[in-house]
């Protein structure tokens, strides 16, 4: 029986989206969602997730690259939103300035969870996995190791463990044999490349083997594309999924839609999921 951890992304992204996570965790179909704080709609809908958290590790997807920020970044931001993915990491790589921007935004999200959630996250990931690319990983990183010091106060609490962080690569072989989208997951590792062993050098835990990189295509069988996410599985697999119902909001933010309702509506027959147990990434 594999042991993993599957990963819904993009929580509070929409109303859709939101739902049909809650409704999956409901269920017992997922056991992590990653949350957009910087979405509007997170602070009503922390509260539907929250009495899922013995069972469902939930945390902070990062986001860079689509909304707005939750405080001034002229630099990255000039307009007031988030621009694409290739220029964040271009202005990260070329400018200290957007580097100390990034961190004190990562903090910023970090803090919108733990106020609604009174808590810490239980792990770290990112939107378009931005939290690992080139450039922009060196302040994540650093505000991430930052935070898991305890100060004196906490420390006499008993703190809860620093947040488990996404290593969104995975070997070459592996992800030739699960034969989905094969030259975007090689693309998303070889850019990711560096980033767990970075991670894992400033103390703080990682996953190991990494799935899900998906076509996005409603017309596939998704049902199948699950099994081959979980050929040549790591010792500590997660593997992320997209599920979620389509509302404008959605069609209007990001451009995976359609496919969003055929992973559900395999997600909630759970088909796949015989001969593997989802399980929180503290009992892998």
């Amino acid at each position: 029986m594999t042991r993993l951890v599957l990963c819904a992304d993009d929580f509070a992204l929409s109303d859709g989206v939101s739902r049909a996570i809650v409704a999956l965790a409901d269920a017992g179909r997922i056991s992590a969602t990653g949350a957009m704080t910087n979405r509007p709609h997170w602070q009503a809908w922390s509260r539907e997730i929250a009495g899922h958290a013995a069972r469902v590790d939930i945390g902070v997807h990062l986001t860079l690259t689509l909304g707005e920020p939750l405080g001034r970044m002229p630099l990255l931001c000039p307009s007031g939103s988030f621009p694409a993915l290739g220029v964040v990491m271009r202005a990260a790589l070329l400018s200290a300035g957007v580097r100390a921007e990034i961190a004190a935004e990562t903090a910023r999200q970090i803090d919108a969870f733990e106020q609604a959630m009174g808590r810490r996250p239980d792990f770290i990931d990112g939107h378009q996995h931005v939290h690992a690319m080139p450039g922009v990983r060196r302040p994540v990183i650093a505000e991430l190791a930052r935070r898991s010091v305890p100060n004196s106060a906490t420390a006499s609490e008993g703190a809860a463990p620093a947040p488990y962080v996404r290593d969104p690569s995975d070997s070459v072989a592996a992800i030739r044999a699960r034969g989905v989208a094969v030259r975007k997951a090689l693309l998303i590792s070889g850019l990711a490349a560096g980033f767990g062993q970075a991670v894992r050098a400033a103390g703080l835990v990682t996953n190991q083997g990494f799935s899900g990189v998906s076509p996005f295509d409603p017309e596939r069988d998704f049902n199948d594309d699950m099994g081959r996410f979980l050929l040549m599985p790591g010792r500590r697999h997660l593997v992320m999924c997209h599920p979620g119902h389509v509302d404008d909001t959605l069609r209007r933010l990001d451009p995976v839609v359609e496919s969003r309702e055929t992973e559900f509506a395999v997600l909630s027959e759970g088909r796949w999921s015989q001969g593997h147990h989802l399980v929180r990434f503290a009992d892998l």
